[in-house]
């Protein structure tokens, strides 16, 4: 058997340019951080100028190359103007990572609010911000890998994409559909285009961010409530997730050490998928 790889470079992305939608929420400035501090330049997109800015220059202030960009990930137009950016500051874009997503309080059932009384508006911006934004982006920024026949694109999908969970309707279902997009699509250009392109995805367990914090955790004392003390009976390891545990993942998608991988979804849950509750 020969060894015909080298384990120095085999994580390497040095050099290379990402964009990362979402990329100052929680887990999206995490890995925006883990990218640049692994040599790449990174462009992070969110719908505010001052958190993509801020993440930019802590990036910055560490060594790291970066810009932020404000930008709606639902506009064609704006992302093409993103594009533009991009390219003419760092060059053609190599990795993109889709982490533009959340919830709406009015697509989400409970006590007060029933399944037949959800808001069709919520339940629309809930598929927008996670599915379609995710298509969109695909087909901006990877046009250009189409067209040079190389590049990755790393989806964010969600724990509720493999398993529904109770009272979460539209953001299970559009993470459902990222899942089956992420599939389809690494086919599509890996055949139309090129196996160079890989398409895979990664779906987070439970992590504590600000989006499920009142849900996981009493505010007021910090205790977990009954759904999050639920949450953690069903995780094998026994807490939840810190943003950097998906730093080990993100890296080895986006590097030469997957080039074998493509149309996967990867869960990063502490066991949570694997465990069938007895």
């Amino acid at each position: 058997m020969s060894n015909n790889f080298d384990v120095q470079t085999l994580f390497n992305v040095r050099g290379q340019t990402a964009v990362i939608t979402g990329g100052s929420g929680g887990l999206g400035s995490a890995m925006s951080h883990a990218l640049a501090q692994a040599g790449a330049r990174v462009a992070i997109v969110s719908l505010r100028p001052e958190s993509s800015g801020k993440v930019a220059a802590a990036i910055q202030a560490e060594g790291g190359e970066a810009i932020g960009i404000p930008c709606d990930v639902n506009d064609r137009a704006a992302l093409e103007r993103v594009l533009e950016q991009v390219t003419s500051t760092f060059g053609p874009i190599d990795i993109l990572v889709n982490g533009a997503g959340g919830n709406r309080p009015q697509a989400v059932t409970s006590s007060e609010l029933s399944f037949f009384d959800l808001d069709n508006q919520a339940i629309d911006e809930v598929f927008a911000l996670n599915f379609t934004s995710t298509l969109k982006c695909c087909q901006v920024f990877g046009r250009g890998m189409a067209e040079r026949g190389q590049g990755c694109i790393i989806n964010i999908a969600s724990m509720t994409s493999l398993r529904p969970l109770t009272r979460v309707v539209a953001y299970g279902a559009a993470k459902a559909a990222v899942t089956n997009f992420t599939q389809w699509l690494a086919v599509h250009m890996a055949q139309e285009f090129s196996p160079k392109i890989r398409v895979n995805a990664i779906a987070p367990g439970f992590f504590l961010t600000e989006q499920n914090r009142a849900m996981l955790t009493n505010i007021q004392t910090g205790e977990f409530t009954p759904r999050g003390q639920s949450i953690l009976a069903h995780t094998p390891a026994g807490r939840l997730g810190d943003a950097e545990d998906l730093v080990g993942a993100l890296l080895w998608l986006a590097s030469p050490a997957s080039s074998f991988v493509t149309g996967t979804v990867i869960p990063v849950d502490g066991g949570f998928s694997a465990f069938s509750g007895v």
